[in-house]
């Protein structure tokens, strides 16, 4: 807006000034202003217009602006998405500040007005660990009593879990007996989260803009594709397999394969400590026992998404949908289908339903509640998408430019009378050939990354599989000629067989690039001997590198591993550093806070 002294009221000064202010104007204030002008003109000669009062309605506009989103995200969906709606509310010129739950702090939530609330849930129903201070903060004493205060909460989880969106059900509830008023209902997503947290982020706006007298507008996507790549989590890039080798040796227990993958072409990109996300494809040999247990003519059309495409149905039962999990929800849509009354009991009774699901996949289902009277077509709309599975990258981008390489464990068991499978490892241990292609996404995760400051010493603990991200952070450092100091604690089964990347690891610690190398080999020794126990062994020297201010990352498996590291990691701190157990958990809860304590856990 440009004000000319020419059939204006202004002198030249004064068009000056107003053309340097209203330009840094936001709407609220150009409303405030128009409001305060407006009240200024009903005040007598002597008299001067009240600032506090003049307006009211636009002063109470300018507070209401004012959005806070806090998220609390494990693989980076939860931040993703926060993020997008921080850049939408912006776009509709709301003030936004987006932030981790555990870079907030907590004594500035009874300062807030509306709060934006987007977080995963892991495990047993348990908080990603970017939100575990916030999370006890409110369940604490010390939480505050909220007025005048609005929220709404987006619930990321995955059905196949008992605890299902626990910890966004968690906060909802807790905000609200604070006194939280909600400005729009919380929204549960499964896997498949792009629908619903798109009618969440449209109900957050009509919610906010109500409350200031405007309409809101269409929502636009809840994701944003990353960078400059046309490809994303809902276009996935369909990457060439360059290598698929086992890397576990002969006579193994273990079948863990190394996967190399092509992304040329594609403008992907990445950075140590992302994911890659995989989109696989049923057991054909699986689908046919299912298609034969109904008599259906595998040729037959079904509709495969709300879009209303179709595929003959072996083709999307192989593609598009998911059968070797059961959930909850798939249990009811069934025993409301079939009408079932055996079904609808078994899914009424939490604990049996717990024991059915486990282990158990769609082909048990119809065998044990049969029989079905139902069509392809009904049958279909009760399943769940295919959902994506997600692995810790094991290369650097600038050490392998066009490719991105995974370490993927091959997941075989006996279960109820039938082997089962793991729909993507065993794809790629028994049925992706180089050449072949399958579909891809990039996962960004900002909550595992290598420090800024290259000579910063870092110490890896990553057994198994978990030995990617770190293969990738090493390739980095070497690429980048980083100084700092580091240390690998790996472990597995047994030397001979299961030394994932022996010869690199080997390279790397004679050309200086890895500083230290621990390994733990359970199988091979009359007791067990696990990562955690060769950690307390170097309590001392590791504890050191902890006071030099070395950044501590775990990758694995949540249940067992990461949690038997994170409770040697405490016992080492208040051993070595002479402290109380409180003391030693506020210590590691500092390095969090400091991002010196990252886990990529499942």
């Amino acid at each position: 807006m440009q004000l000319k002294v020419v059939n204006s009221p202004f002198n030249q000064e004064q068009a000056d000034l107003l053309n340097r202010l209203l330009p840094t104007l936001t709407e609220a204030q150009k409303m405030w202003l128009s409001g305060y002008l407006t009240a200024s003109q009903s005040t007598s000669a002597e008299g001067t217009p009240d600032v506090s009062t003049a307006a009211p309605a636009q002063t109470k506009q300018t507070v209401s602006k004012d959005v806070t989103i806090l998220y609390g995200s494990q693989t980076g969906n939860a931040q993703g998405l926060a993020e997008n709606t921080g850049k939408t509310l912006e776009a509709k010129d709301f003030n936004v500040t987006v932030s981790s739950m555990n870079d907030f702090k907590p004594n500035n939530l009874k300062k807030l007005e509306n709060l934006l609330i987007v977080v995963s849930t892991h495990g047993e129903g348990e908080p990603p660990d970017n939100a575990l201070s916030f999370h006890e903060f409110l369940h604490g004493r010390r939480a505050p009593k909220l007025e005048n205060f609005r929220f709404s909460v987006l619930s990321l989880g995955d059905s196949s879990y008992e605890f299902f969106c626990q910890t966004g059900k968690e906060f909802d509830v807790r905000l609200a007996e604070l006194g939280g008023e909600r400005l729009y209902p919380r929204v549960d997503c499964d896997l498949d989260f792009e629908e619903p947290a798109n009618k969440w982020l449209k109900g957050v706006i009509d919610g906010l803009s109500e409350a200031k007298g405007h309409s809101a507008s269409a929502a636009v996507p809840a994701e944003a594709p990353a960078g400059t790549s046309p490809y994303s989590r809902t276009n996935p890039f369909k990457a060439e397999v360059l290598e698929n080798l086992n890397l576990n040796g002969r006579g193994s227990n273990k079948e863990t394969r190394h996967l190399e993958l092509s992304l040329e072409g594609s403008g992907l990109t990445y950075e140590p400590g992302d994911s890659l996300g995989i989109y696989p494809e049923n057991d054909p040999e699986l689908v046919d026992l299912l298609l034969n247990e109904f008599k259906w003519d595998a040729s037959e059309n079904v509709t495969v998404n709300k879009e209303g495409e179709t595929r003959p149905l072996r083709e999307a039962l192989i593609s598009n949908f998911e059968i070797t999990v059961l959930t909850k929800p798939l249990l009811k849509q069934a025993a409301e289908l079939t009408g079932n009354d055996k079904l609808k009991a078994l899914v009424e009774n939490r604990e049996e339903l717990k024991a059915y699901t486990q282990g158990r996949d769609v082909i048990d289902l119809v065998r044990d509640f049969g029989p079905w009277n139902v069509s392809a077509q009904e049958f279909v709309a009760i399943l769940r998408k295919m959902p994506a599975r997600l692995y810790s990258i094991a290369s650097s981008l600038s050490a392998n430019p066009d490719e991105v390489h995974l370490t993927i464990g091959a997941v075989r068991y006996e279960a109820h009378g039938r082997e089962r499978k793991g729909v993507c490892s065993v794809l790629c241990s028994e049925r992706l050939q180089p050449g072949d292609t399958i579909p891809v996404y990039l996962q960004s995760n900002k909550n595992f990354k290598l420090p800024q400051d290259q000579e910063t010493p870092i110490i890896m603990v990553g057994p198994g599989t978990g030995v990617a991200p770190f293969r990738s952070f090493m390739q980095e450092r070497e690429e980048t000629g980083a100084k700092g100091k580091s240390w690998m604690f790996f472990g597995d089964q047994h030397f001979v067989t299961d030394f994932l990347y022996q010869t690199e690891w080997q390279k790397w610690l004679k050309d200086g690039v890895l500083t230290k190398m621990d390994v733990a080999f359970s199988r091979d020794t009359e007791e067990k001997v696990y990562v955690q126990n060769r950690m307390l062994e170097h309590s001392k020297e590791l504890f050191q590198w902890l006071e030099e201010g070395a950044s501590f990352y775990v990758c694995g498996d949540k249940t067992n591993m990461a949690r038997d590291v994170h409770n040697m990691l405490v016992e080492i701190i208040e051993t070595e550093g002479k402290m109380s157990r409180e003391q030693a958990e506020g210590y590691l809860a500092e390095m969090k806070k400091q991002k010196r304590y990252q886990r990529d856990v499942y």
